[in-house]
Formats: C-alpha cells, sequence, structure tokens
C-alpha cells in the first residue's frame, strides 16, 4: 500500500485509503453485506475540513457517496455544516462541465456521513448530530414552533474506543460498537493502537516516546502488524502531527484561563509551536493554533 504524500495523512486515512478497506469498513459501519466487485471511487479535496490535516475520507460505493472523519479531540459541534460545505464541495466537482440548467435531471448518489470518535473524552457509544440544531428557533422567526427547516444534513457518530485504559493490556475484542469493530478487524486493530498509545502516554509521560513503545507492543502482539512493519516510522510522525496540532487548537479555543496565568501561557504556546513546526506543521496553521509567527 502506498501512502499518499499529496497530504499530511492522519494513520486512519493511512490504513482506509484503498477501495477493499474501504469496502469492508463500509459494510461493518452500515451492518449490511456487499459484494466484493462493488466499485469505490475515493474523493480527495484539501484543505477542506481539517485544515493541513487530511483526516476525511470520502468515496462514492454502489451509488451512495459516504464521508468519514475520525476524531481525537472532542466532537466539533459544527460538523454537520462543515460537512454540508464538505458534500458541496465534492458535488460540485463531480458535476463539473455538465450543464445544471438543461431539461435533463442530473442524477447524484445518495449522501451518508460518519464520524468515527476515537477521543479520551467520555462519549455514548452513537449520536447524532443535526444541521437543524444550527439554526435559528422557529419562535425566534415568527414561526410556529413545529416548523421544520426545509434543509436538514445528519451526522452519524460512533464510538469506536477500544475500551480499556487501565493499563498496557489490549484486547480487540473489548471495547466500544463490539458489533461494528468484529466486522472490521483493521478498525479494532486501529483503535487498539490509539488506546496503546494512550496507556503508554499515561506511563511515561511523553508521546513520542509513547508512540515508540505502542508501535512495538502492537508489532509483537500481531496488531497492524503488516501495516507497522512497512510504516512504523510514519507512523511516528503522523501520531505527532496529528496530536500536536490537535493539542494547539483546543489550546487555542479554550477558554476560562485567569489573567493571573498569562506568563504560563505565552510559554506554553510557544512550546506547543515550537512541537508543531518540528512535526511539519505549516506556519500559517502554527499562526492560527497559537496566534505566534514561526519562522
Amino acid at each position: 500500500m502506498n501512502i499518499n504524500k499529496k497530504f499530511k495523512d492522519s494513520v486512519f486515512t493511512a490504513l482506509f485509503n484503498d477501495p477493499a478497506s474501504l469496502r469492508e469498513l463500509y459494510c461493518a459501519l452500515g451492518g449490511v453485506p456487499l459484494p466484493q466487485d462493488v466499485p469505490v471511487s475515493i474523493n480527495t479535496l484539501e484543505n477542506v475540513l481539517y485544515m493541513d490535516l487530511y483526516n476525511d475520507i470520502s468515496f462514492e460505493i454502489g451509488g451512495k457517496l459516504v464521508v468519514l472523519i475520525e476524531h481525537q479531540s472532542t466532537i466539533n459541534p459544527n460538523m454537520a455544516l462543515r460537512l454540508l460545505i464538505y458534500v458541496s464541495k465534492v458535488l460540485e466537482k463531480r458535476v463539473k462541465g455538465r450543464t445544471l440548467y438543461s431539461r435533463k435531471q442530473v442524477s447524484i448518489p445518495w449522501p451518508e456521513f460518519y464520524v468515527l470518535y476515537n477521543g479520551a473524552e467520555p462519549f455514548p457509544d452513537s449520536d447524532t448530530l443535526k444541521l437543524s440544531d444550527l439554526f435559528e428557533k422557529p419562535s425566534e422567526l415568527g414561526l410556529p414552533g413545529n416548523a421544520l427547516p426545509m434543509l436538514e444534513l445528519e451526522v452519524n457518530v460512533i464510538n469506536i474506543n477500544e475500551g480499556r485504559n487501565r493499563d498496557i493490556v489490549i484486547n480487540i475484542n473489548e471495547g466500544r460498537n463490539r458489533d461494528i469493530v468484529s466486522r472490521c478487524r483493521k478498525l479494532a486493530e486501529y483503535s487498539a493502537l490509539i488506546a496503546c498509545i494512550r496507556n503508554y502516554v499515561k506511563e511515561l509521560g511523553d508521546l513520542e516516546g509513547a508512540v515508540r513503545e505502542a508501535v512495538k507492543y502492537c508489532e509483537r502482539h500481531g496488531i497492524l502488524s503488516g501495516f507497522l512493519e512497512i510504516h512504523g516510522s510514519e507512523v511516528l510522525n503522523m501520531i505527532l502531527t496529528e496530536w500536536n496540532t490537535e493539542d494547539a487548537i483546543a489550546f487555542a479555543r479554550e477558554e476560562g484561563r485567569t489573567e493571573g496565568h498569562e506568563q504560563g501561557r505565552s510559554e506554553e504556546k510557544l512550546e506547543i509551536a515550537r512541537n508543531l513546526k518540528a512535526a511539519g506543521v505549516s506556519a500559517d496553521i502554527i499562526h492560527q493554533a497559537t496566534g505566534l509567527n514561526i519562522v
């Protein structure tokens, strides 16, 4: 498997960037079997959802347009709006060169949206985010209380956490939504890798060391062994880039710190900015996350 170097891939997108893996993952999420010869067409759009990180996968399968996003931070309540913008760009690219003003009806694929949550904060097994939750309230607009919007988009959020964070021992048969991960072993093993990294972070207090130890653990226990054997060093860079960026973005939007901590905040921002630069994150993203200009 060749990892797409055009983007800063996450481990998730590197694992699921081929048609066979996406077909298996989609069947697991939907609980429906599909023939092995059902074609899968992967869409690529740069810098739409997650800025400089290519942390989403969009593909067409069996007449459906599916968008997958893997999240390791707190679920963003604006995800439905972000996906509306995203799918509009995908469809715009799909119908490019075709006239939308002719008498012939244009056919577009059936849309489905999934967020696979793998964050550290507690979250239910599943939830639904709706675009309508972001709309102004009908009563505030002078509309009846039961008025329904003429535009809707729903996102199915699925918790894929492995579930055991007490120690370093990993069991891919345990965790959230076991019926889903049991149908897609690669998804189960990916969740186990992330759980293992978090456990080593608690033990070692160092992300880089935690990733190295987690990769060794998973290789010893046959978890993503083929992928890690080929891409072990790239996995380290992917995780460091992805997690450091998410930490910086979360830090940048955090509220409620007192003025007495301003000096500490400045030093912490500088340290985060240095880590991001070392991980290869662009200067624009570093500035957006920390407010600092790093040359």
